[in-house]
């Protein structure tokens, strides 16, 4: 007999966001990351993780990058570089669940970083909060509301949720921000246990 599916609120959730100097794993360096966990259902924010990460070259940063990050050359001159902080990275995630806003582009970019880095990459159990915002709209329009795509925006998204609005693209406020709306995604889907929402 397979083993039950646990409860969420006996997995730990480590929510991460990292912010990049791009979208493109393979060429644009991640500048900082942010992780916080959900742990008993309760957004942990004492035991949150952050760090700006010195990139491999120092490029000058394209206008709409540096609009969606904030983050300058000098900003990230005197961080750590990322084979530092993948240790931390990994150690938060080993046998836990890797929570993010759409999972392809920080999936991508983890996966790369270890390989980068000469580190085995063993890939966690995700949660999307994008994949948990589509659900909620099936489940609307299966109770009869009119049929429509959802906003997948994270900011967006939390605002139709009834979150408070946060200052984006600070990679711990993106985490926590993903934390809180993936508790009230899993709320609202009545999801009880990992395996419905994964």
């Amino acid at each position: 007999m397979p083993a039950r599916s646990p409860r969420y609120t006996d997995v730990v959730f480590w929510s991460l966001d990292l912010e990049t100097e791009g979208l493109d794993s393979r060429r644009d360096a991640i500048l900082s990351v942010g992780m916080v966990p959900v742990r008993n259902g309760l957004v942990r924010l004492g035991e949150a993780f952050s760090s700006l990460v010195h990139p491999p070259e120092e490029r000058a940063p394209s206008v709409g990058a540096l609009g969606a990050h904030h983050l300058r050359p000098f900003d990230t001159r005197n961080a750590p570089a990322l084979g530092a902080l993948l240790p931390e990275i990994e150690r938060r995630l080993a046998g836990n669940v890797l929570l993010v806003h759409h999972a392809p582009i920080d999936v991508r970019f983890l996966e790369a970083a270890f390989r980068s880095a000469g580190r085995p990459w063993s890939p966690p159990p995700v949660v999307d909060t994008v994949r948990l915002l589509y659900r909620w709209a099936d489940a609307k329009r299966f109770l009869g509301n009119p049929p429509g795509d959802p906003e997948l925006n994270l900011f967006a998204a939390r605002d139709q949720l009834g979150l408070p609005p946060y200052p984006p693209h600070d990679a711990l406020v993106d985490a926590t921000a993903t934390a809180e709306l993936f508790l009230a995604l899993r709320a609202r889907l009545g999801a009880d246990r990992l395996r419905e929402l994964l």
